[in-house]
Formats: C-alpha cells, structure tokens, sequence
C-alpha cells in the first residue's frame, strides 16, 4: 500500500487489523517509525522489508511503503502483488490512480474540525496560509478572531 512515509503510514499502521499478516514496511516508512516510537509515539509493530528476505515472505503482508517505491525497482522483488494507494487525492476523479484499488484517506481537516481545532488552541492570532485563505481569514474575522493571510509560494487549494 502507498502512503506517505509520515502521518499516514503510521495512521494505517494503528488502524488495520493485524491479524491479516504481517505489516512490512519500506525503509523511510521503518525509519520514520522507529524515530516515532523513541519519541513516546505509540507505532503497532512493523518489519523492515530487506533484502536478505525470501519473496514468499511477502505473501499474505501488507507491505506499507511511500508512493515513489511504486516506480522503482524496489518493487519488483514482490512479483505478484496487488496495489493501492491510500491519499485524500484518491477521491479526486481527475488524479488517474496508478493502483489497482484507492482508500480515501486525507491527513485535512473538515470545517468543523478546522475550526475547533482553532477554537481550542486559545490563539490570539490566526494565520492562513493554505487553501481558500481570504474567505477563511475573513470569516475568522466575522467570527472575532485577529486573523490574517500569510502568502506564501504554493498556490491552488
């Protein structure tokens, strides 16, 4: 399964069923856990794929790895393997998914989520930075919040 070797890779971890098999993962996802897991960050138990391991090992796992092993030849040691993908991107019909299946799976927030969060932080100052930020930045201000727009190089939502 792609994801990203951050945030996503752990979500999928924590969530799925370990009974299925075992959960093997890319080397930037196995790094990324193992600097979590020194961090205090509760990671379920993963099993760096290497190259010491027979392909029929790989039968029945669920292999996490970030969408770029998909095109290189670190993927070519599974042979016969069904892909997917997990990413908000998925839901996005004009994204052409490369994968023979999707799971919708967006590290964004929703309206509601999004403004709790900024409700609970007790922030005085608001700075939007991504996505529809004039509209959000002015209904901040609606709202009674000191809320601005910070530029920045990204564009689109």
């Amino acid at each position: 399964m792609g994801s990203y070797a951050l945030g996503k890779a752990q979500r999928i971890i924590n969530l799925v069923d370990h009974s299925i098999g075992e959960i093997l993962t890319h080397g930037a996802v196995e790094y990324t856990n193992k600097v979590l897991r020194k961090q205090g960050v509760k990671v379920k138990k993963t099993t760096k794929v290497d190259n010491s391991m027979h392909y029929n090992r790989f039968k029945g796992s669920l292999i996490i790895a970030p969408p770029s092993a998909f095109r290189s030849p670190w993927i070519r040691k599974f042979k016969d393997y069904s892909s997917a993908m997990a990413s908000g991107w998925i839901g996005n019909r004009n994204m052409g998914m490369t994968t023979d299946r999707g799971f919708v799976l967006s590290d964004h927030a929703d309206w509601k989520g999004l403004n709790t969060a900024v409700k609970e932080t007790g922030a005085n100052n608001i700075y939007v930075t991504h996505g529809y930020t004039e509209q959000y930045a002015k209904w901040l201000v609606d709202q009674g919040y000191d809320a601005q727009v910070v530029a920045t190089e990204y564009h689109g939502v």
